[in-house]
């Protein structure tokens, strides 16, 4: 389970807050308006912002761990591919940060590649990929990490709807065959409606406890109607 026991986040004009728990495999969108602290939460989650409180998996306390020891993997925005690397070296960044890989390693990294839909495409450099390729290419890293929470900061914005609901399908199967928790920041509220068990609500300088999708849905609370237009 991941818990947040008492977060607290201050960036001088703004704070967030947030005591929440969610259990081991959940599928959870996080949503709000624009500039409540969606991707500050995330952030403070992934040790990439300081804050106060506490970040419990499993009951280990992950306060005061980098990034890079906690058992999290982020896809941001720009998705953080190295331009001078190919698509199948940035994967195995994944694997060993020094890309020393052994012939069972690179096989691992093919076997990603293809499991996103990129077979044949590893010697590709970020430049001669499509964002959608892109998206991929990040996925595929991250499937690699095999940590069991998985961080999406808005990594499918810039894709068109067709393709964004493609990409969202395939996040909800790694998730489904990894079994990692997920959660997923998103300005679109069809994005919880598609793949999401529950929604974190951020608004208000608050990060409310998860509620069942279709719940929320039915039910939203006063800020997520002013969100959603009703």
């Amino acid at each position: 389970m991941l818990t947040l026991e008492n977060m607290h986040v201050d960036l001088g004009g703004f704070t967030l807050d947030a005591t929440l728990s969610v259990e081991p495999g959940r599928k959870v969108a996080i949503l709000g308006p624009s500039g409540a602290g969606k991707s500050t939460l995330l952030a403070a989650i992934g040790g990439y912002q300081p804050a106060s409180g506490r970040v419990l998996w499993s009951g280990a306390d992950l306060s005061g761990k980098s990034p890079a020891q906690r058992p999290i993997t982020t896809i941001f925005q720009d998705n953080n591919l190295f331009p001078h690397l190919t698509a199948a070296q940035n994967v195995g960044l994944g694997v060993r940060p020094d890309l020393r890989l052994s012939k069972g390693d690179a096989a691992r990294v093919d076997e990603a590649l293809n499991r996103v839909g990129l077979a044949g495409l590893g010697p590709r450099k970020p430049a001669a990929l499509s964002g959608g390729q892109i998206a991929r290419v990040a996925l595929a890293r991250a499937l690699l990490r095999d940590k069991p929470i998985m961080l999406l900061d808005e990594p499918f914005g810039a894709l068109g709807p067709a393709l964004r609901d493609e990409m969202l399908g395939l996040v909800a199967a790694l998730a489904d065959e990894t079994g990692a928790t997920l959660l997923m920041v998103s300005h679109e509220p069809g994005d919880a409606r598609r793949i999401a068990d529950d929604v974190i609500l951020v608004a208000d300088g608050v990060a409310h406890a998860p509620v069942p999708t279709a719940e929320i849905f039915a039910h939203p609370p006063e800020a997520l109607r002013d969100y959603l237009g009703h």
